[in-house]
């Protein structure tokens, strides 16, 4: 019988174990810690949440809520330990870090299908089907194998990533569609041009606002190509008039003249309901992020569903390398999950863990692996990460902005996420019923 090998321990790697174990599938899990820590983790506990405790909202008006409920649908550990070691926490769940790494620690070492075994991993394994879930902070030796196999390129060390903001939340009555100086279709760029007046109020608000710190293991210096805005700004007030803000080539319809400043938003999916602010990376704490972002013409009552970040990270260019089954289109028998694909946040990580483990049984038993629905939280941010633009791919925490919107307008937002969160759950139990997902 064949034995799949899965790289890691940390909530992808446990989810996507749990999946093919429970199937029948025998597993050798490898988890380099104890024996080599990394700058991040306290114990050699699997799927150890070494952030926060919280694995976010239960509401199904939040993206992140329909995604726990989907993933409960398809019976996942990480969902029904993370239930059993719950703490009160109103809306959200949280959970106790030590119960819940114990608890999955213990039911992954006890099942008859599983073989953990606890040495770092400098090679991509030969001869069986492999899940790579390293996670963000994948050591030297197996980063420099994940290089060689996808080519150099296509693996990124740093998350300088800007605010992405919704489509939808944008005033379309204070900006207009150009390209510098007329390039391309003429009309690649949402430009949210500025006065003098509103620059200096914006230039004042970014040099004084207040900045996460890093961690000790990011305290690296950045090339200048990914330099936090903030950084860049405090060289001097026309310093971002020469750079992300600079208006030359530019010409605002409405007055027929040039901008004293232009702020440029690009589309970050296919559909265009997402936007990014281009060159507006930054370490700025997320309140800061919202006031400064809120300063710009036409984006005052914009929704950001992802801040700008500026940390360690290690990630594949995914658009590139995988198929939206999580396989790799270099080899269909390795995977990768968790955060080294592209996805943010525990809950998403966990949820990549599970549709490599699905699809990776399905290759094992003769089957064709599976794309889930992109009306579905879990199909949509698989989706986004193989077919964003791998030229400014950036690691994405679930959001609506992923998924197909309604047919008609439904007012108030609440109301719209709550049917969104519907059509999601039928589509899934559909799919499910389809494929015969058991």
């Amino acid at each position: 019988m064949t034995t799949v090998n899965i790289v890691g321990a940390g909530l992808a790697g446990v989810e996507a174990a749990w999946q093919l174990a429970k199937r029948g599938i025998k597993v050798k899990l490898y988890e380099m810690r104890p024996q080599k820590m990394t700058p991040a983790h306290k114990t050699g506990l699997m799927a150890e949440l070494v952030c926060s405790n919280s694995f976010r909202s239960n509401a199904l008006e939040n993206a992140v809520g329909l995604l726990k409920r989907e993933m409960e649908i398809l019976d996942s550990l990480i969902m029904k330990v993370a239930n059993v070691t719950a703490i009160p926490a109103g809306g959200a769940l949280a959970v106790d870090r030590e119960k819940f790494s114990e608890r999955i620690t213990e039911l992954i070492t006890t099942h008859e299908n599983i073989e953990l075994v606890n040495e770092e991993v400098s090679e991509i394994p030969q001869g069986a089907p492999t899940i790579i879930a390293s996670g963000p902070l994948t050591s030297a030796s197996l980063s420099k194998a994940i290089k060689d196999f996808t080519g150099e390129e296509y693996l990124h060390f740093y998350d300088a990533a800007a605010p992405i903001v919704t489509k939808e939340s944008i005033d379309f009555s204070k900006v207009f569609w150009a390209s510098r100086y007329g390039k391309g279709d003429g009309a690649d760029y949402l430009n949210c041009p500025m006065t003098k007046e509103e620059y200096a109020k914006f230039y004042n608000t970014l040099v004084t606002a207040e900045m996460h710190k890093p961690k000790d293991f990011e305290r690296e210096i950045f090339f200048e190509g990914c330099m936090p805005i903030e950084v860049m700004a405090k060289r001097g007030p026309e310093t971002l008039l020469y750079g992300p803000l600079k208006p030359v080539g530019l010409i605002d319809p409405k007055t027929g003249e040039q901008p004293y400043a232009v702020v440029q938003l690009r589309k970050e999916n296919e559909s265009g309901s997402l936007f990014n602010l281009v060159g507006f990376q930054t370490s700025l704490k997320w309140g800061e992020q919202k006031k400064l972002v809120q300063l710009i013409p036409g984006l005052e009552m914009a929704d950001i569903i992802r801040y700008g970040v500026m940390h360690r990270n290690t990630f594949i260019v995914s658009p590139k390398i995988l198929k939206k089954t999580l396989q790799t289109k270099k080899d269909p028998s390795i995977f990768f999950a968790g955060q080294i694909t592209g996805v943010e946040g525990y809950v998403e990580s966990a949820s990549s863990g599970l549709v490599a483990g699905i699809n990776c049984a399905m290759l094992v038993t003769g089957k064709k692996p599976l794309d889930f629905p992109n009306t579905t939280a879990i199909g949509a941010l698989c989706n986004y990460i193989v077919s964003a633009n791998p030229e400014s791919f950036q690691p994405m925490n679930v959001n609506f902005g992923l998924l197909p919107a309604l047919n008609k307008k439904i007012r108030p937002k609440s109301l719209k996420k709550q049917k969104i969160s519907e059509r999601a759950l039928n589509d899934l139990q559909d799919f499910i019923r389809k494929e015969q997902i058991r």
